[in-house]
Parts: C-alpha cells; sequence; structure tokens
C-alpha cells in the first residue's frame, strides 16, 4: 500500500480492492513559500510598487537583518518597519495591505462660520448685490456689533452664488483659470543666455490675406534665434490645419521642435494642443493683445508680405501658391543674408538639416 505521500499519484479501484497508479497523473511539487507569495500577489494583481515591498520581507525572511535589508534595497529603516508592521505571514490575504495608503489628512479643517453668521451675510448681500466683501463687512459690524472677517463674506457669496450676474461671473472665471494654466513667453525671458541658441523655440502667427470677397490665412513659423523660417497657406485657420501645419514643421526640422510660442487664436486650440502633447512639445502663450511678445514672427510676416505678397506671388488657390511659397523660403532661408546673424544665412548659422523642396513642396 503506497504511503500518504504517494498516495497523491494513486487511484484506489474498489473493484481490485487495490491502490492503482493513475497515468493521468503528474508527480505534484509544492511551491517554496515565497515563491507562492509571489504567485498570489500576481493572482491579486497588486501594484509594482507593493510587490517590490513583498520582496523587502522575503529578503528580511531569508536570513537577513532590519538593517540588511535597508541597505540593500536603499531606504531607512523606519521605512521597512512600516511596511513589514503591514504584513501577516500567516494571513496571505494582508498582501493587499502593501499598497500605497491614501494620503488624505485624517483630520480635515471645517468651517468656521456658523449657520447664524451664513444668514445675516446672505440677507446683507441680497440686500446690496453690488457691494464688495469690504463694505459688507464694515455693514456688518455696523448692523450687528459684531467683527466678521472679509474671507468669511467672500466664502459665502461664492458657495451660494450670490452675484449680480452669476453666468458672467462663471465666464470670467473660467477664463481667468485657463490664463493661469498657461505658460506665458515671458517665462522665456529670464532663461540664461548659452540657452538662446538656435531651435530653441519656433515662433509662430497666422497672416489673414483679403483678396476678391476670399480670404486665405498663412500659418508661418520662424526660429527665433536661427532664423530659420517655414509658411504654408490654407483656406480656413481651423486647428485642424493648425494640426497639419505642425506636423508639417516638426517633420521639416526633423523633430527637433522643443517647444512653440504663439498668441492665444483659436487655430492653436483642441487638435492643435493634442499634437503638441503626442509630440512632446511645450506651448508658450502671448500676453492678449501684446504683439511684442512675439516680435520675431511679426517681423517674418512683413518680410513675408514686402517681398512675396506685394510682388505679385498671391494665388488663391492653395496649391498653385505653396508651391511658389516654397521657392521663396528655399531663397529665404538658403540665400538672403540676415543682419541679425551677422549676414549669415539662417541654415549657414544654425547649421540644422537642409530643407529640401520634396519637404516643403507637399
Amino acid at each position: 500500500m503506497p504511503t500518504t505521500t504517494q498516495q497523491r499519484n494513486w487511484l484506489f479501484s474498489p473493484k481490485w480492492g487495490l491502490y492503482l497508479k493513475d497515468p493521468w497523473l503528474k508527480p505534484f511539487k509544492l511551491l517554496d513559500k515565497y515563491e507562492r507569495w509571489r504567485r498570489v500577489a500576481k493572482i491579486f494583481k497588486i501594484s509594482k510598487d507593493a510587490r517590490l515591498r513583498l520582496d523587502w520581507i522575503i529578503y528580511y525572511y531569508d536570513g537577513h537583518s532590519a538593517v540588511q535589508t535597508a541597505r540593500h534595497f536603499g531606504m531607512a529603516r523606519k521605512t521597512f518597519y512600516k511596511w513589514f508592521g503591514e504584513f501577516d505571514k500567516d494571513n496571505i490575504y494582508s498582501l493587499r495591505r502593501l499598497e500605497d495608503k491614501s494620503r488624505a489628512p485624517k483630520k480635515t479643517r471645517e468651517s468656521e462660520i456658523t449657520p447664524l453668521e451664513e444668514q445675516r451675510i446672505i440677507e446683507l448681500r441680497k440686500e446690496h448685490i453690488r457691494y464688495g466683501k469690504m463694505k459688507l463687512k464694515r455693514m456688518y459690524f455696523d448692523l450687528y456689533r459684531q467683527e466678521i472677517s472679509s474671507w468669511k463674506i467672500q466664502r459665502v457669496i461664492q458657495e451660494k452664488n450670490l452675484y449680480f450676474n452669476p453666468v458672467k461671473t462663471a465666464k470670467i472665471k473660467r477664463k481667468r483659470q485657463k490664463s493661469q494654466q498657461k505658460k506665458r513667453i515671458t517665462e522665456l525671458q529670464r532663461i540664461p543666455w548659452f540657452k538662446k541658441r538656435s531651435g530653441y523655440i519656433i515662433c509662430l502667427d497666422v497672416i489673414v490675406v483679403y483678396w476678391n470677397n476670399l480670404k486665405r490665412y498663412i500659418f508661418t513659423a520662424i526660429d527665433k534665434y536661427g532664423k530659420v523660417a517655414f509658411a504654408r497657406m490654407y483656406k480656413s485657420k481651423s486647428t485642424i490645419n493648425g494640426r497639419d501645419f505642425l506636423y508639417r514643421l516638426d517633420f521639416l526640422l526633423d523633430h527637433q521642435v522643443p517647444r512653440v510660442g504663439h498668441d492665444n487664436g483659436s487655430e492653436f486650440k483642441k487638435y492643435f494642443e493634442q499634437t503638441c502633447q503626442k509630440l512632446k512639445i511645450d506651448q508658450y502663450w502671448s500676453r492678449p493683445r501684446t504683439p511684442k511678445d512675439n516680435p520675431e514672427s511679426e517681423r517674418f510676416n512683413r518680410t513675408l508680405e514686402e517681398e512675396f505678397l506685394v510682388l505679385g506671388n498671391f494665388s488663391s488657390e492653395p496649391k498653385i501658391f505653396n508651391r511658389k511659397l516654397t521657392e521663396w523660403l528655399i531663397e529665404y532661408n538658403f540665400k538672403r543674408p540676415h543682419q541679425a546673424l551677422g549676414y549669415k544665412t539662417p541654415i549657414e548659422f544654425s547649421k540644422v538639416l537642409p530643407m529640401y523642396s520634396s519637404c516643403t513642396g507637399s
């Protein structure tokens, strides 16, 4: 009769009253305790950080001290003891405790405004809907002989939306939040002089051309310091065309466009912003109604108008116009000396990859 261990691969036959070996059963091998922990961690789908903490604990149970474990994994002993205390080797479900804990404070600040104060502020504000918080603060003291902070008044106004024109106020608030999120070109004025080199930032703009009751839009781009330029005409200034222009510019400069600067036009939103994120290009915005924030684009636009458009090269058909524009851009970048570059050409000064007609003509 086989032993208990052997019975795993044997079956009892009632007919013969014997243990017969099952040919379909393979020998069963128990996994190592630590390997089982790792397998269960995979089944539970715990995070990478939690699996790393499990490795700390396994390393400790493998015969190393807490000091050796901390040194081996490059952490503080306090950190190791924190996560070691979360794990229970006799309860496999404690693996879930090795996940990151919420860092939200256990005790949050509560409102210091009493219901009575809130009611009084609401009544005062409704009665004087155009008064600001400082005036209401003075009136509150005159009426109730009690000091109250202007912060409390502002808080109640915001929570209860006590504005003369709530829709307009909400619109201004959204606009202000968006403007705070934007990176402004003025931030780049503080960069060190040695970073002001070719390819640091590409300045973008749009020229609107009126022709026989038609409008055409020329997207322009120029290297702020290297003066390498590119332009292309479209029938509209949609964000889709802005995206197309950015893809062409990125290909033309061999995917070396780290950041772009432009105004707040609608053509540089939505699809254009999505493409910037995809190509990992940082965006910088000019301040509203401040063309001096983007002078390089303004100067290039003037040059394009004086040396190309005014000389009779305009065509309302984009294919024809862009073909002529490509030839002029080759001359502008390869042959035309620039005073700002010490009378060198942009390509000569920047030493970038040549802009062939095959890149700009399609």
